[in-house]
Order: C-alpha cells, then sequence, then structure tokens
C-alpha cells in the first residue's frame, strides 16, 4: 500500500504499467559541509501532499501519467562501493524495461551510477545540469569519485562537450575553464535545442541552484542564486526535450526548520515531472 511516506503525490499507478519510474535514493555519505540530504527522499514526498496534482504552467495534471513511485533504494552505510552497485541495478533493470527514471537524492554523486548506465544503453547521451557549483574537480579531498567531482566523473563517460551547465557560480579556475572550452554554460535554448535535436537526455538538478532565501535547506548553500520562478522558467523551456530520466538532489531537509525547503523540493520535483513527461501517455480515464 503507497503511503504519504512513501509516495510522491499521484505517482501510485502500477509498477507494470508505468513510463516513469520514481525511486529515492538516500545517500550523503561524500557530504563535506551540512550532511543531511540522505533524509530528502521522504520528506519530498511528505511536502508533496501540500501541493496540487495540477500544474497551471503545464496545463498537465501528473495524476493523468502512468507514474510509480517505488520508494527509497535501502543502501548499507559507509559503502560507496555497494551504493553505486545498487543504484546500476535498479536503473539497469529500469532501462531494460524502457521506463524513464526520476531519481530522488541524497547527495549529488548519486547522479554518476545512473549515467554510467545510461550512457552505455544510448547513444549519444547528452546531460543538462542545473546547479551552483561546477562539480568539475578532478578529485576533492583526496576522493575521486565525490559530490565536488561528479560532473567531472560524468564527463569521462559522455565527454564534456555533451554536458550543458546552467546555473553556475561557484568553482574553482580550473573547473569553469573546463566548462568554457565548449561555451557550455548557460546556452540560450535555440543553440541548446540546435545542440541536442532529438539525442537522449538526462537532466540533473542540484537544488543549491536557488538563492539561499528561497531553499536554506541543503547541504552546500550558495548565495546570488536562482529565484524559484526563474528555474521553474527554465526547466519549462526544456520541456520539448526527449528526456530519458531526471534526478532532483541536495536537499538537506534539517537545516530550515520551517519545512519550506522540503515545499519547494516538492514543487520543483513537479515541475520535473512535467518537463521530461513529454512523451509519456496519458492514462485513459
Amino acid at each position: 500500500m503507497k503511503t504519504i511516506s512513501n509516495c510522491f503525490i499521484g505517482c501510485d499507478k502500477s509498477f507494470e504499467n508505468s513510463d516513469l519510474i520514481i525511486f529515492g535514493a538516500p545517500y550523503d555519505g561524500t557530504s563535506s559541509f551540512r550532511p543531511g540530504s540522505r533524509f530528502a527522499p521522504d520528506k519530498i514526498r511528505e511536502a508533496s501532499y501540500g501541493l496540487e496534482t495540477y500544474s497551471p504552467d503545464y496545463n498537465m495534471d501528473i495524476e493523468d501519467l502512468h507514474i510509480s513511485d517505488i520508494g527509497n533504494i535501502e543502501f548499507p552505510f559507509g559503502e560507496k562501493n555497494k551504493v553505486f552497485e545498487k543504484i546500476k541495478n535498479c536503473t539497469a533493470d529500469f532501462s531494460k524495461m524502457n521506463k524513464k527514471i526520476l531519481c530522488l537524492g541524497g547527495e549529488h554523486l548519486i547522479t554518476f551510477p545512473i549515467i554510467e548506465v545510461l550512457s552505455r544503453s544510448y547513444d549519444n547521451l547528452k546531460v543538462i545540469h542545473v546547479d551552483a557549483h561546477a562539480d568539475m574537480r578532478d578529485t576533492y579531498i583526496s576522493e575521486k569519485f565525490s559530490h565536488a567531482t561528479v560532473l567531472n566523473n560524468i564527463a569521462e563517460l559522455i565527454g564534456q562537450k555533451n554536458i550543458y551547465h546552467y546555473g553556475i557560480r561557484s568553482g574553482t579556475r580550473e573547473e569553469f575553464e573546463k566548462i568554457a572550452k565548449y561555451n557550455n554554460l548557460n546556452m540560450k535554448y535555440n543553440k541548446l535545442s540546435e545542440k541536442i535535436g532529438n539525442d537522449p537526455v538526462y537532466l540533473t538538478i542540484d537544488l543549491d541552484v536557488l538563492d539561499t532565501s528561497v531553499l536554506p535547506g541543503t547541504g552546500t548553500p550558495e548565495p546570488g542564486g536562482l529565484t524559484f520562478k526563474e528555474l521553474s522558467e527554465l526547466l519549462f523551456s526544456f520541456k520539448g526535450f526527449n528526456f530519458i530520466g531526471a534526478d532532483v538532489v541536495e536537499l538537506a531537509p534539517d537545516y530550515d526548520f520551517t519545512g519550506a525547503s522540503s515545499i519547494v523540493a516538492a514543487k520543483v520535483v513537479r515541475n520535473t515531472i512535467c518537463t521530461i513527461s513529454r512523451y509519456a501517455e496519458i492514462v485513459n480515464i
């Protein structure tokens, strides 16, 4: 039985008949400043029940879509490789069934094992990266696999030219030089559309892209970010692409006692569902 604690609102269809599968990845093992994103998936689900399932911006009701929220993957504490293995197995199973995925993090490192699988299943995979931080370091605190290196690891899989960055306002000189090499920062829609065409696309959203006044509950807050309206308009502009999956990561709910950050995160998830569901079939009512 699906309940508020384990199901995003309106996403309670049967697994077999669903086109989009939601799952939580409650892992924050490499968080370097403020841990706690492992609590985010359930907090996002709980907060979603304060929203409507209908989005007036998209003129779409997620209850009319074939979506199944299957709950969280269970992870062993402190076992990064086992976490990767579980995420990869889950992603591979869904990919073989031609199901789109939406992962609720967790820290940003959870994106890497997902892309590792999808990059083998889809040719010409593109990644749209929405974040405050470049996450393009070679290593961070002597670790190759970290929330601060995840996009660099992904670039090694699919090529830096196939990653399009939005909202980045923090990083080392070397990270910005990597991004500048292909001029892939905050690309205008017309140019982005030309680059992507009908290629498969994966969308990864780090919630710290939002200004700290909008979403203070995150592991690495960064002032000077997007308003909620700006992020919503950005996501809406992506809605025509051929998405195969997405994730929303880095909510750390315990750093916002008001609960507002969780509500904002839930609405970002709803907008993400609408953005990536262009090809989802509508339930026959």
